[in-house]
């Protein structure tokens, strides 16, 4: 199988968060923060780590309810990875995310941040978990995080 670089995406309707993994490690890590503004995200921004990490394929996670109905931000999750699609010519896939935000927020804590400052951190960590389920779900991958 031919290593393969991904960038995971947690969108918001404030920020998204971004993290960075391969097929090799089999791992993500958090990587940053995109401001959205008028509903608008930083694309500028998104294409600066498009072209500096050179990704394979792009994983946007999917919000949904835990009864899996569609929550207030899961049309617009949809609609950004529709653009990310469209705008770079990559994969886009979409990754349950559920309780991604929780796990980021319970793994931050442990770190030892808390408070308003680790609002942008919540953001990459969540979008670490989405990425890293997309990669334990990758086929041989039996990897639990």
């Amino acid at each position: 199988m031919k290593p393969e670089t991904y960038l995971g995406f947690d969108y918001g309707t404030r920020r998204i968060g971004v993290a960075v993994g391969n097929s090799v490690s089999a791992s993500a890590s958090p990587l940053d923060t995109i401001n959205v503004k008028n509903e608008q995200p930083d694309w500028q921004h998104i294409t600066r780590l498009i072209e500096e990490w050179q990704p394979d394929a792009l994983i946007v996670g999917w919000p949904i309810q835990m009864d899996e109905s569609d929550n207030p931000v899961t049309a617009k999750a949809r609609r950004f990875g529709n653009r990310l699609h469209g705008r770079y010519r990559l994969t886009v896939h979409h990754i349950d995310e559920r309780l991604s935000s929780h796990m980021a927020l319970s793994e931050i804590r442990e770190a030892g941040y808390n408070g308003r400052r680790s609002r942008g951190l919540v953001d990459s960590y969540a979008a670490r978990e989405i990425l890293q389920t997309f990669l334990n779900g990758l086929a041989g991958n039996d990897k639990e995080d």
